[in-house]
């Protein structure tokens, strides 16, 4: 407690006890402070005492505050990140076949699934989404098992059409097509825009179902040098557009998978302009933009085409729930195209799930859900930096995206990422290793990590060791057996 008897001023006492419990690693980097006004009931004190106590710790260099979410122990993190990817500017059949094989690994059970890009489901509000699908069957009972319109059911379209706006897009809800997660989605729009033996433009690296859908359709790719922050290299793209003969392009435009990058404004107005200056069409994968951790949301591509080129697609699947496949396609000039793929596909979209999500989005739960997830990423995306710059090699690289839920690391050319999967998965790991991610096997030194798995459930100032944390260490340390030269290093399972 804080005596109140001594000479030294409380709020340096409330300091001075957060400084401890810093420096012990009681409080880890990352780990959130407890809200001012919470800490003001626990010690009795004043909020501005307790405002005073956070401010030197700030001025300390401990603690850092982001807008609209609390106080946080600083990550002072010195890794390296990835330098910008420089495939070659070449024509490249697709070859996908050791993905199966991720899959079917990712799915045994007791594993560690950091290989897979999908959120722990303690973090989603599946309470509030079951108590709602119980409500629309209640209030629908005919048209819940009933065929709806091609394009989804009105309502959802007009609550996507609303929320559209805060990516800086004017959509109407007529624009709009349901689909079966973003998969769909992107699925249909490539086959609106292209025909087999046509050329994709790509990110590289560049998400593995994106890949795959490219070689179930018989298509090729041209991968561009992309950082990991900007994205893609524009001035290679307009090359590459000179050229050869390009479809389209098919991106991943805010907080990239793999590598977390996400366009400035002004780079995302400068492709557009490059699409209508090549009259090529764009796919846009933005599942990722809800999940900004400095709260506010990037534009989409969408927000600068102004001729239609750009098909986008999203979906609930990264924040609301992956299994209820609720995703959108907006299409403009293509959408009867998609309109007559998707009826001889599977003719409509669920409509319960479809409801469910549109009753959400309505009564304002996805925004109060979203502030706590963005916060909740960030939070786990520092720890995990933070481990990872523990417990890998010196020479390790790795990201540091502003949003999203994967990391992508970097070790020596000559590291085996193969060799590591294998050796993970005898500790019940899971990894996506890089070469799953480029359509010529490339980045076998690379691999992607998710932070969308919750770390243990944290008191106030002690946080628990969880099995994220170990997996983390087992994995650093095999990282390190395999790069070391003489001593192999002993781990206990």
């Amino acid at each position: 407690m804080i005596d109140k008897s001594l000479k030294q001023n409380l709020y340096e006492q409330v300091a001075d006890r957060f400084g401890e419990l810093i420096n012990k690693g009681t409080l880890q980097p990352g780990d959130r402070l407890p809200s001012v006004r919470k800490l003001h009931q626990q010690l009795s004190v004043s909020i501005s005492t307790i405002s005073e106590a956070y401010r030197l710790l700030e001025d300390r260099g401990l603690i850092t505050v982001r807008p609209q979410s609390g106080y946080y122990v600083k990550t002072n993190i010195t890794v390296p990140e990835p330098n910008p990817s420089a495939p070659p500017l070449k024509v490249s059949n697709i070859d996908t076949s050791i993905i199966a094989r991720v899959y079917a690994d990712i799915a045994r059970p007791q594993i560690v699934k950091l290989g897979a890009a999908i959120p722990s489901a303690e973090l989603l509000p599946l309470k509030t989404l079951n108590r709602l699908m119980s409500q629309v069957i209640r209030t629908y009972p005919e048209m819940a098992h009933s065929y709806q319109v091609l394009n989804g059911c009105e309502i959802l379209r007009h609550e996507i059409a609303r929320k559209l706006i805060d990516a800086g897009c004017s959509i109407s809800p007529e624009q709009i097509l349901i689909t079966n997660g973003t998969t769909e989605a992107i699925y249909l729009a490539l086959r609106a825009v292209t025909k087999p033996g046509d050329t994709i433009v790509i990110e590289s690296p560049s998400y593995y179902g994106l890949l795959q859908t490219l070689e179930l359709l018989h298509l090729k790719a041209v991968e561009l040098p992309t950082d990991p922050r900007e994205g893609i290299c524009l001035e290679s793209l307009e090359t590459v557009f000179k050229n050869s003969s390009i479809k389209a392009c098919a991106l991943v435009s805010n907080f990239s998978n793999p590598l977390g990058s996400c366009m400035s404004d002004r780079r995302k107005q400068d492709l557009v302009a490059l699409l209508n200056k090549y009259d090529v069409s764009l796919v846009e994968d933005d599942i990722y933009g809800d999940l900004s951790f400095n709260g506010h949301r990037p534009k989409a591509i969408k927000a600068f085409d102004t001729q239609g080129r750009v098909l986008y697609c999203s979906s609930v699947s990264k924040t609301l729930s992956p299994g209820l496949r609720v995703g959108w396609l907006v299409a403009e000039r293509h959408l009867i195209q998609v309109q007559k793929l998707k009826m001889v596909t599977n003719v409509m979209t669920s409509v319960v799930p479809q409801l469910t999500v549109a009753t959400f989005l309505a009564n304002g739960g996805y925004e109060r859900h979203l502030r706590k997830l963005r916060r909740t990423y960030h939070s786990q995306m520092e720890k995990m930096r933070h481990r990872i710059s523990d417990y890998f090699p010196p020479q390790t690289r790795m990201t540091q995206p502003q949003g999203g839920q994967v990391l992508w690391l970097e070790l020596p050319q000559h590291f085996d990422v193969m060799q590591f999967y294998e050796a993970a998965l005898k500790y019940q790991i899971s990894i996506a290793p890089g070469i799953i991610f480029s359509p010529t096997n490339s980045y076998r030194n690379c691999l992607r990590l998710n932070f969308g798995l919750l770390w243990s459930e944290q008191c106030d100032y002690a946080p628990r060791t969880d099995k994220v944390d170990r997996a983390l260490e087992i994995l650093g340390a095999l990282a390190q057996q395999q790069l070391s030269s003489s001593t192999l290093l002993k781990i206990k399972r």
